[in-house]
């Protein structure tokens, strides 16, 4: 399973590129979204990837790990990440502000098969820190939105405060040409206006979806896979066309390392894209 896209391939594949973070902003209390750009503009402009590639983002002193890219690449010239803090790298990149230079290596991994998802219904199923990934797919749809036909977003949180992106996706509700749910597990604070419920309750606005021709996207928290899959299998979608994206354990980027594979499976190299028939085949994955 191949994107569509050209990867920007390195003569050395471990040597990073000086890049520049352009502009940073607090999603949530543990969540910042980075604008980056390569420091050398002509190879900035000429960057390409895939929606679901992922990048090796580097701190000189604390080491690097890999991120999902949050932007599409119908708008070359800057990357989007969302982070979490969660270790060495992470805190290291928190303390950064912009202007200042980070190494960044990739685009890595295999991306969604964007040309088998032309002239299909395209249902997007994301929750939590899923919705970086996702969202990557999501903006390269509504920009080429002829392309497509219907396209569909699921969105849960936690609660209202830790939903990313939140204010972007109150936004694109506005839009005619895209079906838009969002939904938090609960709400203290009164002031929450779309839906209170886990994901899965979402699955009920999604009328008269043609099964044979959607592509269900789905990521976000492990315990969420095993519901939302229920959910998708009972609407009748092909195991092939249920697609999701399962960074697991990746290091190196380029299955070298030996650290995200499973029996034959290399996550980095394989992934971090996999049919619903793949995790079938290979349960470790989730």
């Amino acid at each position: 399973m191949k994107g569509d896209a050209k990867t920007t391939v390195h003569a050395n594949p471990f040597m990073p590129e000086p890049a520049r973070i352009i502009r940073t902003q607090m999603l949530t209390k543990d969540v910042k979204f980075f604008q980056i750009r390569l420091a050398d503009m002509e190879k900035a402009l000429a960057f390409r990837y895939s929606p679901g590639q992922f990048i090796m983002l580097s701190v000189l002193g604390a080491g690097e790990a890999p991120f999902s890219i949050s932007s599409t690449p119908s708008r070359p010239g800057l990357l989007e990440f969302c982070i979490r803090k969660a270790g060495t790298v992470t805190n290291a990149l928190f303390r950064f502000k912009e202007n200042d230079l980070v190494g960044l290596r990739g685009p890595y991994g295999n991306g969604f098969p964007l040309e088998e998802m032309l002239d299909r219904d395209i249902l997007i199923v994301m929750g939590g820190l899923g919705a970086a990934p996702l969202r990557s797919v999501l903006l390269y749809c509504l920009d080429n939105r002829d392309k497509f036909r219907r396209v569909i977003l699921l969105h849960g949180a936690k609660n209202p405060e830790e939903m990313i992106f939140r204010e972007e996706f109150y936004s694109l509700k506005e839009r005619e040409d895209l079906e838009c749910f969002l939904t938090v597990d609960s709400d203290t604070t009164g002031e929450w206006k779309e839906n209170i419920g886990v994901v899965t309750a979402l699955f009920e606005k999604c009328r008269n979806i043609n099964p044979a021709d959607t592509a269900a996207l789905v990521c976000g928290p492990p315990v969420m896979y095993k519901f939302v899959l229920k959910e998708l299998v009972k609407l009748n979608i092909p195991k092939d066309q249920i697609l999701m994206t399962l960074e697991r354990r990746m290091k190196c980027g380029v299955g070298k390392c030996g650290h995200c594979a499973i029996d034959y499976i290399y996550t980095c190299l394989d992934g971090p894209v996999f049919t619903y028939w793949d995790v079938l085949h290979m349960r470790e994955l989730i």
